[in-house]
């Protein structure tokens, strides 16, 4: 069957680099001031993040960045492209008046394989941000927007307790195990793949989560099985993140947003290969759902149809030579924000 360029969750992998027009990079501009800043996370854990002042508007952002090794900028190896949409997203954020605080997970240039990085260890980090933020001068006297983006989205969401208003970008619509299966089986179809060859594929990761669940070895792949799809399933279940994983695996984003009890907005890209707005909300969710038309997952510009777009040619759009989209509904939520 042909290769296939996978996604590991949410963050794409490009197996296959196809002909592509060299990106030219922009003229840079002065980036907005900002301030380093350590904070202890989880169980004291040291954290590193960055802080933006804002202006009149009464809120000011604490930003979770997306999955694995995706730092404070959403900067991540694994994009083939030098891309910082989060400092980016930071930057319009301050353009609208409002600061930010934006930080390493703690797993962020670590190589200790015995460091906690359990759900309850990076949500408690999301919560220690929080604590934080509201102790920083820039914060004085506002009321604190948690902004997560993709998994950082799932996070924010279950802190949303601890916050006094919710900006999910990019956020899975299916449970982590759903999104994972329908992200393959799109990039499959895609390739062109024979429907046995689909089968075995989508077989073989369903059996690796189920083995997730249930903490036990995976199974074999066989030889139908693609070499993306087999390390895909391996990534999952390595045993330093094995945990967190599986704790993820059947969250339903949709219960806990029914419970959400602050103002809380959800916003896709229409152009997003690896996230995507619902075609039906469910009732029970009563707060804004946005979609930002010609936007990516990490809401920068995207003229090529989704449907033209696979997992390596999606990451092209990615980096720093791309503009974010027009923002603007996002804008007019935050502006009516109290």
């Amino acid at each position: 069957m042909p290769r296939v360029a996978l996604m590991i969750p949410f963050v794409l992998v490009q197996a296959v680099a196809p002909a592509q027009t060299p990106i030219q990079a922009p003229v840079p501009t002065p980036a907005a001031p900002e301030r380093e800043l350590a904070f202890p996370g989880f169980n004291a854990f040291p954290l590193k993040g960055s802080v933006k002042a804002g202006g009149a508007h009464p809120y000011f952002a604490v930003m979770v960045a997306g999955p694995g090794p995706t730092d404070r900028d959403w900067s991540n190896p694994l994009i083939p492209v030098s891309s910082h949409a989060g400092r980016e997203v930071a930057t319009w954020l301050q353009a609208h008046g409002i600061g930010s605080l934006r930080y390493d997970k703690r797993f962020i240039g670590s190589r200790d394989r015995k460091l906690d990085v359990s759900l309850d260890a990076q949500l408690g980090d999301v919560k220690a941000a929080l604590r934080s933020a509201r102790a920083l001068p820039e914060a004085k006297g506002k009321k604190l927007l948690l902004v997560g983006h993709s998994e950082g989205a799932l996070l924010s969401l279950l802190a949303a307790g601890e916050a006094d208003a919710l900006l999910l970008l990019a956020m899975p619509s299916l449970s982590y195990a759903k999104t994972i299966h329908a992200q393959v089986k799109a990039q499959l179809e895609a390739a062109g793949a024979p429907k046995e060859a689909s089968a075995a594929n989508l077989g073989h990761l369903d059996a690796a989560l189920d083995a997730i669940r249930k903490n036990q070895d995976l199974p074999e792949a066989g030889p139908a099985v693609a070499p993306g799809v087999a390390a895909l399933a391996r990534s999952l279940a390595r045993p330093e993140t094995r945990s967190f994983v599986r704790d993820l695996l059947d969250l339903d984003p949709w219960n806990s947003a029914a419970r959400v009890p602050v103002p809380c907005a959800m916003a896709w890209g229409d152009r997003d290969i690896q996230t995507w707005k619902p075609a039906v909300v469910p009732a029970e969710f009563t707060g804004a759902v946005v979609e930002i038309p010609g936007a990516n997952h990490l809401f920068k510009q995207e003229s090529r149809a989704r449907a033209e777009l696979n997992g390596a040619t999606a990451a092209t759009t990615y980096g720093d030579a791309t503009p974010l989209a027009d923002l603007a509904p996002l804008a007019a939520w935050l502006k009516g924000l109290k």
